[in-house]
Parts: structure tokens; sequence; C-alpha cells
């Protein structure tokens, strides 16, 4: 009887493990549904947001896209974000959703897109003095789709910024990121992780003393933090070093009478060509004095009674007076953009520049924008444009460049640059065999909210884009001489989508059509 007990005991000790075996298993089960629900939660909040934004977004794309933080953060939720949505996924055997979501991948921006889009935004930021805050919040001139971003867009920023060796930008975002989360904004981002970059940033620009301030705040935080550590103590150790170099230099400078030289004014700094491009695309150092101004006009214009336009001439309007810019008013109609537009979409590639040295087309980091090339053979429309260009000018198409349409989306720029082939530029075209450009026709097919303008930075000019009319210039003197004045540029654009077309008019055909000057500025 007693090992019968005996047996039973232990069955009864077993199955009570059991028992608790069994309760743990529950318990898992419990943690593994809660965790699925967790996740699919997760899955659905993503789904509802995506679903009422793109909702949004497509209803007008171009203007969704206009905004330059919609743009960037669809390249960072396309590049990243889905990335971890779909390592979420993964976990289930969900295979419809992941086999369509790695199909549709290959189409996904990549991480030199994601990084391009960030630099835009930093392009922008510099052009138009715009401080992080003012982007943050999407507070910015025009915007239809006002936009925020989060603490984590704001790290993401910074952190493009320190893989460039800028810590400039570093420092704004990563204080903004900073800003936010001090506000109360919730994220996976923790302050320790933004102030040891934020400290970097701020040391590597030589200002020890708030580097330190913002170690110390870092250490406050997670004081077992072994790098903080290590930047506290060089930190203090080159303070102490820069402020006993400062005492002694004081010591060892005696105060003396300045010379006369000394006192006589400084010369007038020249002003660098890139800020006098930013001032002019944030409309400011434009050079039109009101005695100038008072001698532009309007009027209607016909070309010395062309046959097209006796009976209705077209609304021209001076512009600038040197060099000398014209715009047409309702030049090309919407119908007409639509046109273009619809042709040269599926071929839009990125724009390229004639290499000055060798003549061929090559793509360049300082202009950034889409264009495509159109034929008058393609469609009616493109003939019907160049033979109003060429009524109105007066000049031979036959030799001009083929219609070329561009778009600038958010960030969109073309730096300044010249036209024309210079002297040192033998070989700039070469391969047409058409000698020079003579004149620039500029159609501009869009408005845009806010930036996108063409700025003359030698002559601090600024036109404005309005859409269905278009500007003319010339680029060689009548002598042939190139006119230098004529460099230009395309600002960023800030907020929308700017749609143009070119026409590039060369000298070939244009010998009795304008005679050739006999002075070299004539």
């Amino acid at each position: 009887m007693g090992s019968r007990h005996d047996i039973l005991s232990e069955a009864h000790s077993n199955m009570t493990d059991l028992l608790y075996t069994e309760k743990d298993l529950v318990t898992s089960l419990k943690d593994y549904i809660k965790a699925e629900e967790n996740k699919l939660q997760q899955v659905k909040q993503w789904a509802d947001k995506l679903d009422s934004l793109t909702r949004t977004a497509t209803q007008d794309p171009e203007g969704f896209l206009g905004h330059p933080v919609n743009a960037f953060k669809l390249m960072k939720r396309l590049n990243t974000e889905w990335g971890d949505l779909e390592s979420l996924v993964l976990r289930d055997t969900t295979d419809g959703f992941i086999s369509n979501l790695t199909i549709q991948r290959q189409y996904f921006p990549t991480d030199e897109d994601q990084t391009g889009a960030a630099k835009a935004l930093l392009r922008l930021q510099d052009t138009y003095r715009l401080d992080a805050n003012t982007i943050s919040t999407g507070d910015l001139p025009g915007v239809t789709y006002k936009s925020s971003m989060t603490v984590e867009d704001c790290y993401e920023l910074g952190k493009i910024a320190y893989s460039d060796v800028d810590y400039y930008h570093t420092e704004l975002w990563m204080a903004q990121a900073l800003r936010q989360l001090d506000q109360g904004e919730e994220s996976s981002i923790d302050k320790v992780t933004v102030l040891d970059y934020l400290s970097y940033a701020i040391y590597q620009q030589g200002e020890i003393e708030r580097a330190l301030e913002y170690t110390r705040r870092l250490l406050a935080l997670d004081p077992e933090h072994q790098r903080a550590k290590g930047n506290l103590k060089y930190f203090e150790f080159q303070l102490g070093k820069q402020k006993k170099a400062e005492e002694a230099k004081s010591q060892n400078e005696k105060p003396r009478e300045k010379r006369a030289s000394e006192k006589q004014p400084k010369k007038k700094e020249t002003i660098p060509e890139r800020k006098k491009y930013e001032m002019l695309c944030r409309g400011e150092g434009i050079k039109m004095t009101p005695r100038r101004q008072s001698r532009l006009f309007c009027r209607y214009y016909d070309n010395n009674r062309n046959p097209q336009y006796i009976l209705a001439p077209v609304k021209q309007e001076d512009e600038w007076d040197r060099p000398y810019i014209v715009r047409y008013l309702d030049i090309i109609s919407s119908s007409e953009i639509e046109k273009v537009k619809q042709l040269a979409k599926p071929r839009l590639r990125r724009a390229t520049i004639s290499n000055p040295v060798t003549g061929v087309l090559e793509t360049a980091s300082y202009r950034i924008s889409k264009s495509a090339w159109l034929t008058a053979y393609e469609h009616p429309v493109i003939e019907r444009i160049n033979q109003r260009i060429e009524d109105l000018t007066g000049l031979e198409m036959d030799t001009a460049e083929e219609l070329q349409v561009a778009n600038y989306g958010v960030g969109g720029q073309y730096e300044p640059h010249f036209d024309f082939g210079r002297k040192d530029e033998p070989d700039a075209f070469k391969e047409l065999g058409t000698g020079n450009r003579i004149a620039t026709w500029l159609f501009y097919m869009s408005d845009v909210s806010a930036g996108g303008a063409t700025v003359f930075p030698d002559v601090g000019a600024a036109v404005w884009p309005r859409k269905g009319t278009a500007v003319f210039w010339y680029n060689l003197f009548a002598s042939g001489e190139g006119d230098y004045s004529t460099r230009h540029a395309a600002c960023p654009v800030l907020v929308g989508n700017k749609w143009v077309s070119n026409k590039w008019i060369h000298e070939r055909g244009q010998e009795w059509r304008r005679p050739c000057g006999l002075k070299e500025t004539e």
C-alpha cells in the first residue's frame, strides 16, 4: 500500500507540474494572441493613416508633391517605413501582401533617393532662409497641403547632414528634434541619441562651451554613457586651454593709436555670386532703379506687321533693360500646355548640360530637373509653337534646337550658367554645326506657389513664372560676341511644381534676319 501511495504521490506531483506547465502555455498563448492583436492593430493604424493620406494626395498629386515636406516624407515612407512594416507582417503568413510588396519593391526609391530628397530640403532651407521649425511645422508660403515633421523626420535629416560632414545642418535638425521631444512629442528616438549628435556637431563648429552644456544634459539623462563621459573630460580640457590662450593674448596686446591708414573706411566687399543668386531668389537685391523702371513699357506687338499678328497683335512687356528681356503674355494656351506636357511626360529624364570641354551632353549636380525634347513633326501643336516663336522673333527656327520641356519639382533648380558657348569652349555646340546660341525663348507653363524665379545675378534681375507667358533675350551681341550679363539661373522651387519649355536659337540662318554689328558690344 505504501508503495502505491508513493507512486500516486509522484504522479500527482507530476500532474500538478503539468497543470502549471499548461497554465504557462495558456499564458504564452495569450501573450502570442496579444502580440498578434497588437501587430494587427499597428498594421490597421498604418493602413488607415495611409488610406486617408493617399486619398487626399491622389486628388491633386502635383499640388500635394509641391510641398517639400510631403516629397521628403514620401521618399522616407517608401524607402524606410514600408520596409519596417514588411518586417512586421513577415512574422505572419500573409503571403499575398508580402508577394505584392516584394514585386512592387523594385519600383521603390533607394537610399540615394531619400538622401536626395533630404538634401533638397536643406537646399531650400538655405536659399529661402527658413528656420527648421518653419519647415517642420509645414508653415510655408502658398501651401495647400500642410504637413508637419515628426521627431524621426527631423532626426533623419540631421543624420543625413552628419553623414555628409555637414555639421551646420546637423545642429539645426538635431536641435529641432530635441525641441519637439522637449514639447512632449512621443518618439522611438530618445533625447540621449539626439543630444549625442547635437553636442558633437556643435563642437565641430568650434563652440566648445555649448557642446559642453549639451554633453552635461546628456549625462544627466544617462550617467553611464561612455562616449559622453569621455567627451565631457575632453571638452573641459579644450575649454580650459582656450581660455588660457585668450588670457595670454589679452595680456600681450598693448593699446595703441590707430594709424591713419587703419582709420580709413574699408572697401566695399564684393558679394559672392552664390549669395547674389540666393538673395534674388528671395526677391532681395533687385537692382532696378525708379528711373530705369520708368523706361520699361508694355505694348501690343506685331513684329513689324507680321501677317499673323496684324489683326491680333500680342501683348508684350519689358522685363529688363540691360540685357533687354521681354515677356509675351497669353502666348501659349492652356490646351497647348497640356498637350506639350502630355507628349513630354513619358520621356522625361534627368536634365543634361553641354560639357564645356567635349561638347557632350551629361548630367550635373547643379542642374536638378527632368527634361524631354519634342520635335515639330511629332504633333501639330509643336510645329505651331515653333512657327509662333519664328514670327515674333523674326529668327530662323530650322537651325534652332528642338523644343525642350523641363519639369522642376520641389528643390529643382539650375544654378548660374550661360546659354551660349564662351571662347574657352570652342567645341560647345560643334556636333550641331549651327554655331553658337544666339537667343533664348522660355515658356512658363505653370504658376509656382513659391520660388522658381529666373534670376540674372550679374545685373540683379529676377523674372517670376507666370503661366501662359514667355520671355525672350539675346545671348549674343549683333557682333557675335557673348553678352556676359545674360548669365542666369533657375531658383529652387519652394512650394509647387514648375513646368517650362525653351527654344535655344542658333546663329546659322540668321545672317539676313539679324545682320552682324560692327562694334563688339553692339
